[in-house]
């Protein structure tokens, strides 16, 4: 009974990653021309204000962008963005920006 009810505790967490759909990259390296203004080429930022996107997980990218759209993630700048996102847009924009090279890393474990 643990188990089942931390299985099911486990995936109602990441229920909001559960829902990413593959997105078009070469779509959504043309929808993504205007983020460029304050993202940088390709998703790579050099505004310390502004995130690097390039390199990111698809999933993240897609829930931070959902979360623009729908309110529950505050930034007047990124929501109106976002509010005139579709949910293919967003799918798009998530898999040209996750393609990219970037920075970003994943911490090694000692």
């Amino acid at each position: 009974m643990i188990k089942r009810n931390f299985a099911v505790a486990l995936l109602a967490a990441f229920a909001p990653f559960a829902s990413v759909s593959a997105g078009d990259a070469a779509a959504g390296e043309s929808k993504a021309a205007v983020c460029a203004a304050c993202h940088g080429a390709n998703g790579v930022s050099t505004d310390v204000n502004n995130p690097i996107l390039a390199g990111q997980y698809a999933s993240y990218l897609e829930f931070a962008l959902q979360s623009y759209r729908n309110g529950s993630r505050q930034n007047a700048i990124m929501s109106g963005f976002a509010s005139q996102l579709s949910d293919d847009d967003i799918a798009d924009l998530a898999a040209w920006f996750s393609s990219q090279q970037g920075p970003l890393q994943t911490a090694e474990r000692p």
